[in-house]
């Protein structure tokens, strides 16, 4: 049955726990080809039906080896960038994780798969709640939706012991430094032209350190905290 919400179409599924064929191929020629190395990372990448995040005219691009639109001037993130800033996090399974920038839900699902609880938000309606959907649709019930700007974070739950930010801000927002708890990190792509650097923040006994993990290119953070709307 298809809904009116853009082209999805409403599948029923349980929680993924066997490896889907496609998700596997693409793990093993674009993510463990390029140095993810993080088998936590490429075991919940290679159960997650990523075609189920997508409406149904570009479903066809789900497995490929680049960002596909989703509507709203959102994307779904190339798969390898998706796997990178995970692998980045290093999560061990007992987090309270923060995602900025719900998007598709696919990274949130991936989060869900690898930490003890998420929590993400969009400043997009619809894209929100067609991602609370999907996750519901596939049975990951750890990772909580919600709609604002998420440039400010979610205080409501804070602290987090890490935070992803899938969009681009001119600078570190300070508000999400602000919710990260002891031992926390926080990886975003920082920059205000086409490409940005992606940044890793430690919360430190001695304070924040600064990492540039390295380049890549991001739909903008927009928000009080981010980049003014258009």
């Amino acid at each position: 049955m298809r809904t009116a919400d853009h082209g999805f179409m409403q599948e029923t599924l349980t929680r993924p726990r066997a490896v889907h064929p496609a998700a596997q191929r693409m793990v093993d020629e674009q993510l463990a080809a390029r140095g993810i190395s993080d088998e936590r990372v490429t075991a919940a990448m290679s159960t997650l039906p990523r075609h189920m995040f997508m409406p149904v005219p570009v479903r066809d691009e789900a497995y490929e080896d680049h960002a596909v639109p989703i509507g709203f001037e959102q994307t779904i993130s190339q798969p390898f960038i998706v796997g990178w800033m995970t692998q980045v996090l290093a999560l061990d399974g007992h987090e309270r994780v923060l995602e900025v920038g719900t998007g598709s839900g696919y990274q949130a699902a991936v989060l869900g798969l690898l930490a003890r609880e998420v929590y993400t938000i969009d400043r997009h309606a619809v894209l929100a709640r067609r991602a609370r959907w999907t996750l519901r649709a596939l049975g990951i019930e750890n990772v909580h939706v919600f709609i604002g700007d998420g440039s400010l974070g979610l205080p409501a739950h804070a602290p987090y012991d890490a935070i992803l930010v899938a969009a681009a801000a001119p600078e570190v927002p300070r508000a999400l430094v602000d919710q990260l708890a002891p031992d926390g990190r926080l990886v975003v792509p920082v920059g205000r032209g086409l490409t940005q650097s992606l940044s890793l923040i430690r919360r430190t006994d001695r304070g924040l350190t600064f990492t540039d993990v390295g380049g890549c290119v991001f739909v903008p953070l927009v928000g009080e905290g981010g980049f003014t709307p258009r």
